[in-house]
């Protein structure tokens, strides 16, 4: 007898501003294997995108607050690992190209069928998982950050971070060596439109600081009018 829980065929973020559509398409996903999260929004979209780590997004082009070319390109900016088909009523030569060009993996154009959805996803996600990298971490010196599990360890030690400190580290890592400004990281790590005052990175880098940095040499640096790098000491 077999007890294993069913395999998960993979994680899918649906973002549309039609709650019928999105609940439609979401139902039958979940259906056919697939753990689903849906947004309404541009910014639920990418919060979710960033916590959730999605496969792929099924992402619909006119939303409230942005269109869907600007979540991609959101999504490419932090590093995401993350397929990305668009679902539209706009049908035109002209958006399918942009859509594609943009880096999209596929575009589909309503009406469509819950058949045909499912299908092209698993296309993608053959074709998508085929050229990515089977190690999910992230490595900087003896640092180490695991995307699929959230696991974070320093020289062995597992290091117990909070969502939030989990995404900036992440997004530090991905970018280790490169200095990043403190509004790059609102926009990137809390939210794309967050107004809120930019101590809290401030806040936040010295909350890794205390978790990361007591485990060996100093990884984290702040320049300082400018903003934050993540590097090991060069030889």
């Amino acid at each position: 007898m077999n007890d294993q829980e069913p395999r998960v065929r993979g994680r899918l973020l649906v973002v549309d501003d039609e709650p019928a559509i999105v609940d439609t398409v979401a139902r039958f996903l979940r259906f056919v294997g697939y753990e689903v999260r849906t947004a309404a929004t541009g910014r639920e979209a990418l919060a979710l995108a960033r916590e959730f780590l999605p496969d792929l997004v099924l992402l619909d082009i006119m939303l409230p607050d942005s269109d869907g070319f600007e979540v991609l390109s959101r999504l490419r900016a932090d590093g995401l690992p993350v397929a990305v088909v668009f679902l539209t009523a706009r049908d035109t030569r002209k958006d399918l190209v942009r859509g594609l060009t943009a880096g999209g993996d596929d575009y589909i154009t309503k009406p469509f069928g819950l058949d045909e959805v499912a299908a092209r996803v698993g296309a993608v996600l053959r074709r998508t998982r085929a050229h990515r990298p089977d190690d999910p971490s992230v490595q900087v010196a003896d640092l180490s950050l695991n995307t699929l599990t959230h696991e974070v360890r320093r020289a062995g030690a597992v290091i117990d971070l909070s969502p939030t400190e989990f995404r900036l580290l992440r997004y530090l890592m991905l970018h280790q060596g490169k200095v990043i400004t403190r509004a790059r990281l609102l926009e990137h790590v809390w939210s794309y439109d967050f107004n809120g005052d930019d101590t809290v990175v401030a806040t936040y880098i010295s909350y890794l600081r205390r978790k990361v940095d007591s485990h060996g040499e100093r990884l984290i640096h702040t320049h300082r009018g400018v903003g934050y790098s993540l590097r090991a000491a060069e030889c």
